[in-house]
């Protein structure tokens, strides 16, 4: 039987290691959805990522998992990542908690993504008062990122 040369095993060696590159560059985060009043889950009808500053959306990074949970595939050029959720089955979207208390509710916030694979990020929570929030106040995991929402307030929907 004939030993394969050493070239031949540097090639094969090589092949295999290109093969797994892509593998080991998805970069996933996982999302939480969480009531800014109570702090309990939120499963969303939709949710809408986008990525860099632009506009068009990408659900086809967006997994949403039967348990709750929803992940997305990060593009690899990805450097702030924006998210925002449909509920009741409508094209209502939640507002985020972080801007619920500005003039404009339904402006998009931009979350750094080095951050969030680095160590986990949890938006501000302004839809509960100081000591509701300290209550519901969680913590992050590298490649976590826990939003506060709420649902659209009566003024909001007559606008």
């Amino acid at each position: 039987m004939r030993q394969p040369s050493s070239g031949a095993l540097a090639a094969i060696a090589c092949a295999c290691f290109v093969a797994l590159l892509p593998a080991q560059d998805a970069k996933v985060i996982t999302l939480r959805i969480l009531d800014g009043k109570t702090g309990q889950a939120v499963t969303p009808s939709n949710v809408q990522v986008l990525f860099n500053h632009q506009s068009e959306a990408h659900g086809s990074w967006v997994d949403q998992k039967d348990d709750g949970t929803i992940e997305v595939k990060m593009p690899p050029d990805a450097k702030s990542i924006a998210v925002r959720a449909t509920y009741e089955n409508s094209i209502e979207y939640y507002i985020n908690c972080d801007v619920a208390r500005q003039r404009d509710t339904q402006a998009v916030s931009w979350y750094p993504v080095a951050d969030v694979l680095a160590s986990g990020l949890a938006i501000p929570n302004e839809c509960a008062n100081a000591k509701a929030a300290e209550k519901i106040k969680v913590t992050t995991k590298p490649g976590e990122l826990v939003l506060f929402v709420r649902k659209r307030g009566w003024r909001e929907q007559i606008e």
